[in-house]
């Protein structure tokens, strides 16, 4: 049985959270229809793959949530402090009861919703179905004690796995990216993940120099780069960490963007702090390449928010828009690629504060040579 994302006290807050956001964004809306399973889980801690909440306005109304026979269950174990509407039609099934129960104009998450699914609800009348928009997704930027705490442990998880695969001298000439990788991903099972929280990046040689390679048979060869970017799952959580290494010898190209690439991590975590601008953090970093000749080869932002996906708000990118606020969880991850020949990434995953931030990832980020 999964585990909830988190005790019901926590969940309720933030069902506090969402009412107070409602009522200030969308006065006179009874209540919101939460369909995005995410979101659904970080407010009930409900983690079926079908479920939707409804969540009044006016607490004293009593939420609701809404599985199917698939989960009653797992429903209880996980949510039981909300009533329950058993249906298939999860959606539907909620809006008929907002309609029974008094309400007139219900918000939904029409970034979760298709066109046909608002247009079947839209067609049973009864209610006024209203547009939202990133209403939940805003609240989860700012992490509680407990998320930080499963992020931090899906950050230690990894860490063991990539520190289990280099005791073992798995990265190694001779060896191809894909088996790496999948050599990687069991190793942070056995240390503790429930999931891999993306597709292991191993990329070497001119490969590394691809930001996103998928790994492949490429077989890793001396004097290359070996970019390895890579996560764990834990309670839901996600990690997201990158390092660099060459194998055997290094050559002075490579040790030259190397430390480029490591200055600008250093002051891209430097300005990570509450109330600095998302740009302006980006830029900090970006300027440290553009003075050693790269820029034209830092060719995306800077980091992203990290929580229950691995990619989620805020983006702290070149046209972020926004602050960072205190409790966020970002990555810092520069990066400097020059094609045919390879590339350098450096990723932490850190906590923002008023203060420096929290830095989550602990593997070495020095310059190292793999003999």
């Amino acid at each position: 049985m999964p585990a909830p994302s988190a005790d019901r006290s926590a969940a309720a807050a933030r069902r506090d959270r969402l009412r107070a956001a409602l009522g200030a964004a969308h006065p006179g809306v009874d209540a919101l229809l939460v369909t995005d399973l995410v979101n659904v889980r970080y407010l009930s801690g409900f983690t079926g793959s079908n479920g939707a909440l409804l969540v009044w306005a006016d607490a004293a109304r009593g939420d609701r949530i809404s599985t199917d026979g698939r989960y009653t269950v797992q429903v209880g174990e996980q949510a039981g402090d909300l009533p329950l509407v058993l249906a298939r039609d999860v959606a539907g099934g909620l809006l008929a009861a907002a309609t029974e129960a008094g309400g007139k104009r219900i918000g939904f998450e029409a970034d979760a919703m298709s066109v046909g699914e608002f247009d079947r609800l839209a067609a049973v009348g009864g209610t006024e179905l209203v547009r939202t928009s990133g209403m939940v997704e805003a609240l989860r930027e700012v992490k509680d004690h407990g998320e930080v705490d499963a992020i931090a442990s899906a950050c230690a998880v990894a860490d063991r796995g990539l520190a289990t695969i280099l005791a073992d001298g798995v990265i190694a000439p001779g060896r191809t990216e894909r088996d790496v990788a999948r050599t990687l991903e069991w190793a942070m099972y056995a240390a503790g993940a429930a999931a891999i929280a993306f597709e292991t990046i191993v990329a070497t040689g001119p490969n590394s120099a691809v930001p996103h390679h998928r790994p492949t048979d490429a077989v890793l060869r001396r004097g290359d780069l070996v970019k390895i970017d890579f996560g764990a799952v834990v309670d839901g959580y996600h990690s997201d960490m990158t390092r660099t290494f060459v194998l055997g010898a290094a050559q002075d190209w490579q040790r030259e963007i190397y430390d480029v690439v490591a200055d600008a991590a250093q002051a891209g975590r430097d300005a990570a702090r509450a109330g600095a601008r998302a740009s302006d953090v980006d830029g900090a970093a970006r300027r440290v390449i553009a003075a050693a000749g790269y820029g034209d080869n830092f060719v995306h932002g800077l980091g992203h928010g990290v929580g229950l996906q691995i990619h989620e708000a805020p983006s702290v990118g070149a046209t972020a828009a926004g602050t960072l606020l205190d409790g966020a969880v970002v990555t810092v991850e520069p990066g400097v690629y020059l094609p045919g020949r390879g590339g350098v990434r450096i990723e932490d995953t850190v906590v923002v504060s008023d203060g420096p931030c929290r830095i989550l990832t602990a593997t070495d980020r020095t310059f190292t040579v793999l003999d």
